[in-house]
């Protein structure tokens, strides 16, 4: 028998200490939120996030439902292609805009675009990256790891199709588009002015138009896109996350950040009647 080293202290090893704490945490966190609480601080934090983060760190087994990661796989690698399909495809039912409707409808469908392609690409890298993080961690012999590598290497095959041009209008360049026309208008109105009254109104009220039509279209586009989202590949990635475990929430679409720019729009074109009013008043 080999002598143990001089100074040698027989006392637990700190991964199983940080092990026994965790485990802790975990038995605790839907039952006693005080001493959840506790223990958290124990740990270094405080808060929602931290303890989401404790809690995934607390996992017990590399995968939540094993069994199941293969049938959940398949259904979200389906429910994308049916989406990168169809997607992007024009608007089937837009109200009627007269002469400018197939104007609008192609617009809109640059929108509708951008926002798919966006969130396909997006959602192909978050699955191939969960995959391959996931699997950096599973031991060599679980039986689990077999099942997680032949799906990473399925999506690792198909990642490149899904990178597609968002082409349509991000949300900088409508933002742009936003202020160019707000600062076109106000260096309109300032000519104008040293004309007529009726020059300023127009120059306002085209700036106003153009705006409103931009909100209208990104609104539409936007809409339109989340639903098309939300009705292929929604459930299908929250299944696969949920079959993962302990990994978040799945990706999100720009289409809310598309909406909430086209809103701030509509608020730009509306400030501009009062303010073209006070300056028509000040100017004449």
């Amino acid at each position: 028998m080999s002598a143990e080293p001089p100074g040698h202290v027989d006392r637990p090893l700190m991964v199983d200490e940080l092990a026994d704490r965790l485990e802790r945490f975990r038995l605790l966190y839907d039952s006693d939120e005080a001493a959840t609480d506790e223990m958290l601080a124990q740990l270094g934090g405080q808060g929602k996030v931290e303890g989401e983060m404790v809690r995934q760190l607390a996992a017990t087994r590399p995968l939540a439902n094993p069994e199941r990661v293969a049938d959940a796989h398949a259904v979200a690698m389906r429910a994308l292609e049916v989406l990168a399909r169809n997607g992007s495809r024009p608007p089937s039912r837009l109200r009627r805009l007269g002469p400018l409707t197939p104007v609008a409808q192609f617009l809109v469908q640059q929108v509708i675009r951008y926002v798919v392609r966006r969130h396909q690409t997006q959602v192909i890298e978050s699955v191939r990256d969960l995959y391959a993080r996931r699997l950096a961690w599973i031991p060599a012999g679980d039986p689990s790891r077999r099942t997680l590598l032949r799906a990473r290497v399925d999506v690792e095959r198909a990642t490149q199709s899904y990178r597609k041009s968002a082409g349509g209008v991000p949300a900088f360049l409508v933002g742009g588009a936003a202020v160019s026309s707000v600062t076109q208008g106000v260096r309109g109105g300032a000519s104008a002015a040293v004309g007529s009254r009726a020059g300023v109104g127009i120059a306002i009220a085209a700036t106003f138009l153009l705006l409103a039509g931009v909100s209208w279209v990104v609104l539409q586009g936007a809409a339109i896109a989340r639903r098309r989202i939300k009705l292929s590949l929604d459930q299908p990635l929250a299944a696969l996350w949920e079959t993962i475990g302990w990994c978040g929430h799945p990706p999100k679409d720009t289409s809310r950040t598309l909406a909430a720019v086209a809103i701030a729009l509509t608020f730009v074109g509306w400030l501009l009647i009062p303010l073209g009013a006070l300056l028509i008043v000040t100017v004449f």
